[in-house]
Formats: structure tokens, sequence, C-alpha cells
């Protein structure tokens, strides 16, 4: 529990948490049912802060037709406790669709659908967090056996606070990522961005857009924009004949399994490659069988009918990015010929991928305690926390930034609800006291 510090010291959690995207909103969930569970003085204090100024997942890409590519099933909690209120079951029920969502005789909620599922459930434990609250470092605070204690300084509207844990798990996402050397412009977007900047489009007559990208986001732009914009050309560049489409087969898609993490986490650094290597198209890159046969029939239809606005600049590469006080001029390169061609287009999107936030950025001199593998990466235990040197006693733990330790789940809702129960036993089995605590207790009588 929450307890007060002497000296005017900030009141200590059990655990405070960086970010309220799903990872945490479960971990959050995963607390609450625990503390409903044991209570008194087996509950645990945890409060959690995220920047947005209300919960927010991926806005700039929920396009009405979008599906998810991970079962219902794999919401925030059923894989941890299929009997949860918490599940999506539950939150179709609510929402009075349950009876609907059987009929549909589909595995794959409209990702606006699951949003909304994620908006519920967090709504339902927003006692656990700040919303408009921003984390701008974190400082050891010593004790008699070392590091007891972190002090988080937290930024809002209303200043600079300071609150203080005994641990920490960050969740703090991904990042868009952009080429090198290229910038976010009015007319250059990442497609994270995408919805709320076609929705500066309007009243305007786009004659072009170029759509960067041989993955699932890209594809979707290309579709969406093809669809939005019924008299603008659509071109899409990437490095491949064509998309790739994803292997969801059944046995592909153990590498999502639970087990599959012990697997990698104890395989050798050389099957850990090779398993992303086999698996990276279950993925990374690739496109639903489904869109594919779409864009393919929208072109071949365009190409008979002789209306073509959808074309597929394919292996080439998008070499240079110029504004122009009309619009962007693009140069795509031929990866066989090295002919080059210049497209004067309205917007260039970017469907590039992601990359995980530093896990330690917000650290400070805490990250000097955190230990590194040969190639520099923070090191992490099977359980998700950091290892550090003996003398940090406080737990960090990592919700993202783990594929090279836990494989291909790291920052995928797959194993989402087991992540947390995983984290959640780690904390209970370590004792979330510090020593000093139970030495306090001791002292005064207190010790159960």
């Amino acid at each position: 529990m929450a307890e007060a510090r002497p000296d005017d010291a900030p009141v200590v959690h059990d655990i405070i948490g960086i970010g309220f995207g799903p990872s945490n909103v479960a971990m959050a969930i995963a607390l609450s049912e625990h503390n409903a569970r044991a209570g008194g003085e087996e509950a645990v204090s945890a409060h959690f802060f995220e920047q947005q100024p209300r919960f927010g997942w991926h806005r700039g890409m929920l396009i009405d037709d979008a599906t998810m590519q991970v079962s219902f099933l794999k919401d925030l909690v059923t894989l941890r406790n299929p009997a949860s209120e918490y599940s999506f079951l539950c939150y179709l029920k609510s929402r009075e669709r349950l009876i609907d969502f059987i009929n549909h005789k589909n595995l794959f909620p409209l990702r606006v659908e699951f949003h909304d599922y994620f908006e519920w459930a967090a709504g339902k434990v927003d006692d656990m967090v700040s919303y408009g609250h921003e984390v701008v470092g974190v400082m050891p605070v010593a004790g008699d056996d070392g590091v007891e204690y972190l002090d988080v300084t937290v930024r809002s509207g209303e200043g600079l606070a300071v609150h203080r844990a005994r641990n920490l798990v960050i969740g703090t996402g991904l990042r868009p990522l952009m080429p090198e050397n290229t910038e976010r412009t009015d007319r250059v977007w990442h497609n994270s961005e995408l919805l709320a900047r076609v929705g500066e489009l309007e009243g305007t007559a786009p004659a072009r857009f170029v759509v960067v990208g041989a993955g699932q986001s890209a594809a979707e732009n290309v579709a969406y924009l093809h669809r939005r914009f019924p008299e603008a050309e659509v071109c899409a560049v990437f490095a491949r004949y064509g998309y790739s489409p994803a292997d969801d087969s059944g046995f592909a898609n153990r590498i999502f399994d639970p087990a599959a993490v012990d697997d990698y986490f104890t395989a050798p650094d050389s099957v850990k490659r090779r398993l992303m290597d086999y698996h990276g198209n279950t993925n990374y890159s690739v496109v639903d069988i489904d869109l594919i046969d779409d864009l393919y029939r929208q072109m071949y239809q365009e190409k008979v009918l002789g209306t073509e606005r959808l074309r597929f600049l394919n292996v080439s590469r998008l070499t240079d990015v110029t504004e122009t006080p009309d619009g962007v001029e693009a140069t795509v390169t031929s990866l066989v010929t090295g002919e080059q061609t210049r497209l004067d287009a309205d917007v260039v999107v970017f469907a590039t991928g992601y990359t995980p936030a530093d896990p330690v950025g917000l650290l400070g001199e805490v990250a000097d305690r955190c230990l590194r593998d040969e190639e520099g990466r923070v090191r992490v235990e099977r359980d998700y926390r950091i290892a550090t040197d003996p003398g940090l006693r406080c737990g960090i733990y990592l919700q993202g930034g783990t594929e090279h330790t836990h494989g291909i789940t790291s920052s995928l809702l797959s194993n989402t609800a087991v992540r947390v129960g995983e984290i959640l036993d780690s904390l209970l089995d370590r004792g979330l006291k510090s020593a000093s605590d139970e030495a306090r207790s001791v002292a005064d009588g207190t010790a159960r």
C-alpha cells in the first residue's frame, strides 16, 4: 500500500508505471484484480503517468475498415484470466453487441472497435492513472543497503511534482521511424498521423499521393487514399516486386505463443537470429492476403478501363524528397536500372514502421546501474526486469524494447496479458517492500 514517508518525503508507491498504452492498461487491470482478491495490507499500490490528455492507441491509423491482425481472444486479459470482467467479450456485452459479434463469425474485430475496447478497459481503472502528466526524470534514493527507492519527476499543467516508487514498469511504446535525413512536415507524413493529416486536406483536390513502404500499414494507406480521394493518383513505392503475404498459419503462429518466449530467451544468439529470420514474415513488412488481392484486383480493373489511378513502382526506392511551393517532388530510383522517375505529389506518406523508445532514456544516472550485453543492449531477465548492479534494489520492468531477449512479441498485443501476469508474479515473489521497510517494521513491532 502507499505510505507517507517521514521528513516530508513523497508518498511511496509499490509501482509507478510510465506510459498508459495497452500494455500498462493491462498491467493496471492485473493489479486491480490482484488487489480485489488480496485486499488489506496485501494490496499493491500503483500509479501510472501518461503524457497524452486521454487514452489513445495509433489513432492516426484507425481506418474505418481496417481490422486487427490478432484474435480478439488476445485481448488485455483473457490469456491470463479467462474469467476477467475486463475481457473483450465483457466489453461487447456492455455495448450490447455480443450476439451480433458471434453471428459475424470473425476472430478479428475492426481496429476502431478494439480501440474502443481499450478505452473502455482503461476507463475502468482510470483511478490509477494521471493523464496529461509527462515523466521527465528518475533519480535514485539511497538507503542503508543501496538504492531503495526511485524518485520520479512528473511534469503537468500544475508544474513539476516528485513521486517515489519501489519499482517501475516502463511502457512508453513505439516511436514513428522516418528515413535518415527526412523530417515530417505538412507535406511529408508518417502513416501514424494519416487520419489527422487527411482532415487538413478537406476542401482541396489533391492530384497525387506517394506512399513508401511494403507492410500492412503501407497497403492500408494506399487503399484508404485511393478510396478517399477518387480523383487522385496513388503511387506505391517499395523495393519488392509486390506486397508479401503474412504467414498466419497455425504452425507459424506458434512464434506468438507464451511458451515461445521461454524458447527464445534461453536460445543461443545464433538461434535467436535464425528464429527471427524464419518467422519475421509473421509480422514485419507483410500484408494480409485479402488486402493484397483487393489492391491487385483494383489495379487490374483500372488497366482494363484505362483509368489508372493506382500505380505500383516496385523494385524501386524513394531517393529524394524536395518540397516545392505547390507540393513535393519525389524522386524514385529503379533498383535494377538506376533510372530515376520524378513525381510531383501533394503528399508523401512514409509507412516505414516504428522503433522502440529508449527503455532507459528517462532513467538518468540510474541508467548507469543497468547492465548491458556485448552489443551495448540493456540486459533483461526472463521476468522482464532490467538486470542491474546489486546496489540497485528497485525493480525496473520493461513492456517493450525486449525483442533481443524475449523475441517477436516484445511490443505486440499477442502476449500482453501473459506478460503483465509474469511481471506481477515477479514483483510479488521478490517482495514489494525494501529491506529498510522490513527493518523498520521489525523495530516497531509491526512485522507480520
